[in-house]
């Protein structure tokens, strides 16, 4: 009998905590199931109450041990409050040693887009919950430093656990493994950087973070094509990148620097994306192509790309993302568009 990731979370969802049990509670980081070996952290409110706990996480490596299915189980208490991951203003980046790997991540893929406003992060979060939905494992990383926003649009405000000060645990939202600098610091405490700073940032997101077995790995770029987007395609063994732009003719102006950027640096273009490409009067019914039309899809014929779908403008989307909830973890049109995007791009392999 193959063991899931929802078998083991139906089971820890029966080990009670004070005020509910280990799933309620949001105790549970960094779950990992490959084959028959269960791996998990358990992040306990404080250290002493870690120490409290330690009968309670025998009991519950106890329990999965004996479910069928189950060949190895690791489970590892540590504190919200231990010590901070060590992220530290000014750290400068490694020496290049030529594009690297991500242990355990199987694909990575770069989101971008050549300007801010196109929706390139409300994409990333979405088509990450997508995925998650279509069976994948999925990791999120928010590279966007200057101005991050995964932490508000996936529901997410923990700082990330640290059991020894170097490994950083990743949260989980919607089924997604992600990280972002949002998550390091206050939501209104500005990121005031250099380029190294930037980048060395980056890679320690990529290097020091425990993603796990993952099918897939999105990071979500700034905007444009500066230090974070050219540090991750040189330094990082990337599968592609996914290029997000409205149909309007300024979008697309920027979205050709964003190719021209991934073609230069040798990374291959996966597909384009046109968001906010049709917008649903609520009353009348009546579609109205706010920014043009069929402006992306024009430009991935030209420039022999492929062309990954279109995207709807809906209320519900920015009302969603506000909320924590990425409107693909719902029903309805936008989450069919969503489905339609990750069942395409599971289907020809690329995530």
């Amino acid at each position: 009998m193959a063991i899931t990731r929802e078998t083991i979370l139906a089971a820890l969802d029966r080990v009670a905590v004070p005020g509910g049990t280990l799933v309620s509670r949001d105790l549970i980081r960094a779950l990992t199931v490959e084959g028959g070996n269960v791996r998990f952290v358990i992040e306990a409110p404080s250290a002493e109450q870690a120490r409290m706990m330690e009968p309670l996480r025998a009991h519950t490596q106890a329990l999965l041990e004996a479910l069928p299915g189950v060949t190895g189980v690791s489970v590892v208490l540590t504190a919200h409050e231990g010590k901070a991951p060590s992220l530290k203003l000014g750290r400068h980046p490694t020496p290049d040693q030529g594009p690297q790997a991500v242990p355990g991540v199987a694909r990575i893929i770069a989101i971008g887009s050549g300007k801010g406003g196109v929706g390139k992060s409300t994409v990333s979060s979405n088509l990450a919950v997508a995925l998650a939905r279509k069976g994948r494992r999925v990791g999120l990383l928010d590279a966007d430093i200057y101005g991050p926003s995964q932490p508000r649009m996936m529901g997410v405000s923990k700082r990330p656990a640290s059991p020894d000060g170097k490994t950083i645990i990743p949260l989980q939202a919607h089924g997604v493994t992600m990280m972002s600098m949002g998550l390091m610091v206050k939501e209104e405490e500005a990121i005031v950087w250099r380029g190294p700073m930037l980048m060395g940032a980056l890679q320690q997101m990529l290097g020091q973070v425990a993603w796990g077995e993952l099918d897939v790995l999105l990071v979500d770029l700034p905007p444009g094509t500066g230090d974070v987007a050219m540090t991750l395609c040189q330094r990082t063994q990337l599968a592609g990148a996914i290029v997000v732009s409205t149909p309007q003719d300024v979008a697309l102006l920027d979205a050709r620097k964003a190719l021209d950027m991934f073609k230069r640096l040798g990374t291959p273009v996966l597909g384009l994306i046109e968001n906010m490409s049709v917008f649903i009067c609520p009353n009348c019914n009546h579609p109205s192509h706010i920014f043009g039309r069929g402006g992306v899809a024009a430009e991935a014929s030209r420039l022999s790309v492929p062309f990954l779908g279109e995207l709807p403008l809906d209320l519900s989307v920015r009302l969603a993302g506000d909320a924590g909830t990425p409107a693909a973890a719902g029903e309805g049109a936008v989450a069919d568009a969503y489905a339609r995007l990750a069942a395409q791009l599971v289907a020809d392999g690329v995530a």
